[in-house]
């Protein structure tokens, strides 16, 4: 498919690099909670790989930890792929297998970004698990504690107010309390 040159400094490879070079479109990345949660997933399936005996146990643990450290905003800058891409999102997989992969390689454990990070998955089911998996954890994390600060305001200022009388409006014009 030709010869690409990769940052030096990247984590991500070829398949990245193709991405970021084909689909220049918003110049917005994919957001935090996304790469949490590809993070996450990448690791839950390395584990759960290892328990399979797919993997051996020094691969799998630096894989996890990799993912770890995806899933904890350590590796942001290496995920410079446009929110908007294939349908799929399979670009965003392969940037994330990458960045772990690369991250997780070192004179003793070398990591494949599939055959490795990616054993047993594809960008079809990874894909809508991290948006599922990326939603729950910012309505549960950040929504609804936003939601209960909120209630607890208006209640507040409502005990505050309760004994003024204010005329309403209604279509634009005054209406009786």
């Amino acid at each position: 498919m030709g010869t690409l040159k990769v940052p030096s400094d990247a984590l991500w490879g070829a398949s990245t690099q193709r991405a970021v070079e084909n689909f220049q479109i918003s110049g917005k990345r994919m957001p935090r909670a996304f790469i949490r949660a590809l993070g996450l997933i990448k690791g839950a399936c390395a584990s759960a790989n290892r328990t399979l005996g797919l993997l051996d146990s020094a691969r799998a643990n630096a894989i996890m930890r990799a993912a770890d450290h995806v899933a904890h905003s350590i590796h942001d800058e290496h995920f410079p792929v446009d929110v908007f891409q294939t349908g799929s999102g399979t670009s965003s997989n392969m940037n994330v297998n990458e960045v772990i992969a690369n991250a997780a390689s070192s004179k003793e454990v070398r990591v494949h970004p599939n055959d490795h990070v990616n054993m047993g998955q594809s960008s079809n089911d990874v894909i809508p698990s991290a948006l599922h998996l990326s939603a729950a954890l910012e309505v549960n994390e950040r929504l609804l504690p936003a939601l209960d600060h909120l209630a607890g305001t208006i209640e507040k200022r409502a005990a505050e107010f309760e004994g003024v009388v204010k005329t309403g409006r209604t279509h634009l014009m005054d209406a009786m309390p």
